[in-house]
């Protein structure tokens, strides 16, 4: 990628090292006694070969025209000057200073000094430049070099190419690169290394065979470095085949393959789902007496941790052990997560404390994990208690970790104690993103407050942060929910205004609701136009239409439904059959009810409570309380327990019928299997 723009802020403007006008024009004339005492005195230090107390003395000076006078004055000696300069230079001047050095060289025609010191100070900025990152300037000091027909070295052209291409900027190392070689300089091994890292980084992996033998024509060969970059880069774009081959090629060099190489494998097989492969590969590395590091075994417990295989990646943080490796923060944070994920909070923590207790320091991540096992095992005091832990250690939360506890608050309808970390969250400068907004707007839509769920939904919108289906979802399901079918479409034309199209869960939505109003209708035209957009309707959605159909008192309908959603291939449930059933017997139609408990045993479904407790009651309001022993007794039979439903159902059909003593029968049995009478009774 393009390097960016920076800010020119660099303390070696290379414009004064080459462009600075003589700066005797700009000193004092003449210079005052006492100075040009002290200037005299410095020349005769220098004459003595007295260098280090010239230096001393310019090190304590503050005076900003000394050395400039002290160039002048030396000027008229060009043998002492080479020294005053070498003296100069190891105090590390200013770049007005270091300028006025190249000047006076330059006019007593010292080139080779001239270039000598400033191919030291570009050298030392581009260096410097490049562990700081301030890799712009550096690259300009390179190109000015060149310009003016200087010579960089081959170790200060690594260096900046070596920081331009960690940062990514490939395009520009090349060029610094193609001006380099341009120029006649030399290359070695290690410039070799940078451009194939480059190569790699940028994909082109296509273009290294090309690039090798070019430097191998130079005399230059690949190293361990450069295979072990190459076969990182082969396993990294899952071409692990071809990174074996590489390997294997590696013999025929005289390079043995070292830890890194043999990590970089297990890494690509493991990313790849070749699990198996990456351990023969491990025990490979051990039987050829290879000591493993953290960052072998680390993709076997990630991919472990990934399959959810608990008892497996506890073999390979015991093996790890075993080896005498000391795991790391992603050794630590793979396992905690596993156990945590799982549900087993108790063996996360023992983790947890034996990774304080080796050393490291818990991060943020960690602690995320962490508070994420408590609040997925509702404990979202310990959740808070870890939280708080995490803030003592001075570990910053991040917007994960708000996320992750506000999630939980928000399961636990906590929204008040939710509300004060948002704002908490806002106060520390932590910026809310799409699941931070999301979150607590599906928490107030669950407790009903749909007026705070639309504030945060304008909110969202305000912070150009684009609300998807499962946010319009939310918002549509609150106000379903209390009725507003109104606010609900409004929300659904918005949605499709901005081309977020409804899934098969948005249709659902808004059928239940239409009809939980028993606007079935309205309901049914949402079926059609669902179909009509090749969405396959549920099951979930075709049974609620039927109980739609009930709702509004039309049974017949409801049972040609069940015709229609069978020839759209959608399988009937008990759930189905068991709202039907109870909308027959409601209408005093057994006939209809038994015929479905028949078709419901051919599709392989049995009855269940449900379906017995609903034949029961349209037995007992017919006052039919033979059939409704009888029934009750076939249920027990089928091995299916009555429930305080059934005997309530029972006791009041035998009191309906004046049969108080079969009554009292079944209300003393209804007490031994330990159900209390409710006030139906």
């Amino acid at each position: 990628m393009a390097p960016p723009t920076l800010p020119r802020r660099s303390p070696f403007p290379l414009k004064t090292l080459t462009h600075t006008p003589p700066l005797i024009s700009h000193l004092p004339s003449p210079p005052s006694l006492p100075d040009a005492f002290l200037i005299d005195k410095l020349l005769f230090r220098l004459k003595q070969g007295d260098f280090s107390s010239v230096r001393n003395y310019l090190l304590r000076s503050n005076s900003s025209t000394l050395i400039p006078q002290l160039l002048h004055k030396c000027h008229q000696f060009p043998l002492l000057l080479p020294n005053l300069i070498q003296t100069v230079a190891s105090t590390s001047p200013n770049p007005t200073v270091t300028a006025s050095m190249v000047h006076f060289l330059v006019q007593a025609k010292n080139l080779a000094e001239a270039q000598s010191l400033l191919l030291r100070i570009i050298r030392k900025s581009g260096v410097s430049r490049a562990e700081a990152r301030k890799l712009r300037e550096g690259s300009e000091a390179f190109r000015i070099l060149r310009e003016r027909g200087f010579c960089a070295s081959i170790n200060a052209c690594n260096a900046l190419l070596g920081g331009i291409v960690k940062v990514g900027w490939v395009d520009l190392a090349w060029k610094i690169y193609e001006d380099f070689v341009r120029s006649g300089n030399s290359v070695n091994v290690y410039t070799l290394n940078i451009m194939v890292n480059a190569l790699c980084k940028d994909g082109k992996l296509d273009r290294v065979g090309v690039f090798m033998s070019g430097m191998e024509e130079k005399g230059i060969y690949p190293d361990i470095v450069t295979y072990n970059t190459l076969i990182n880069a082969y396993c990294r774009r899952g071409l692990v085949s071809e990174a074996f081959q590489l390997m294997d090629s590696m013999a025929g060099k005289g390079l043995k393959p070292g830890i890194f190489t043999y990590n970089a494998l297990i890494n690509g097989l493991c990313k790849e789902g070749s699990y198996e492969r990456a351990k023969c590969v491990l025990d490979e590395m051990l039987g050829i007496g290879l000591c493993p590091d953290a960052a072998t075994f680390n993709p076997l417990l990630v991919e472990s941790c990934r399959k959810e295989d608990v008892c497996e990646a506890e073999k390979v943080f015991n093996e790890m052990l075993g080896c005498g490796v000391v795991p790391d923060l992603i050794s630590f944070s793979s396992i905690v997560g596993v156990f945590s994920r799982n549900g087993d909070l108790g063996r996360a923590l023992e983790y947890f404390e034996k990774m304080k207790g080796v050393g490291l320091v818990p991060d943020t991540v960690i602690y995320t994990i962490l508070i994420n096992g408590y609040c997925k095992n509702g404990d979202v005091t310990g959740a808070l208690k870890m939280r708080n832990e995490m803030v003592e250690r001075s570990c910053v939360m991040d917007v994960v970790t708000y996320n992750t506890l506000l999630n939980g608050l928000c399961r636990r309808k906590m929204l008040v104690d939710a509300d004060e970390l948002f704002k908490e969250m806002v106060e520390r400068g932590v910026f809310p993103d799409f699941y931070t907004l999301t979150t607590l707007i599906h928490g107030y839509c669950k407790d009903g407050n749909m007026t705070k769920a639309l504030s945060l939904f304008e909110t969202m919108t305000l912070r150009s942060l684009k609300p998807d289906v499962v946010t319009y979802n939310t918002l549509m399901d609150g106000f379903c929910k209390i009725g507003e079918m109104e606010k609900a479409k409004e929300l659904w034309c918005d949605m499709i205004s901005r081309e977020i199209f409804p899934n098969f869960i948005s249709f659902s939505i808004l059928i239940n609701g239409f009809c939980s109003l028993g606007l079935v209708s309205e309901a049914f035209r949402l079926w059609d136009e669902m179909k009509e957009k090749g969405i396959k309707p549920t099951l979930v959605t075709c049974n609620t239409i039927i109980k739609g159909y009930l709702r509004a008192g039309n049974v017949s309908k409801a049972n040609d439904f069940l015709n229609k959603m069978v020839l759209e291939g959608v399988r009937p449930d008990c759930v189905t059959y068991n709202t039907l059933i109870n909308g027959f017997l409601k209408e005093e139609n057994f006939d209809r009810a038994f015929y479905l408990i028949s078709n419901m045993e051919e599709q392989g479904l049995l009855p269940d409570l449900i379906t017995y407790n609903a034949i029961l009651s349209g037995f007992c309001r017919q006052g039919r309380m033979q059939e409704a022993e009888m029934l009750s007794r076939k249920m027990i039979d089928k091995g299916i327990n009555p429930d305080r439903s059934t005997y309530t159902l029972l006791i009041n059909g035998y009191v309906s019928n004046d049969n108080l003593k079969e009554a009292f029968r079944v209300h003393d049995e209804m007490l031994q299997r330990g159900f209390v009478p409710d006030d139906k009774f």
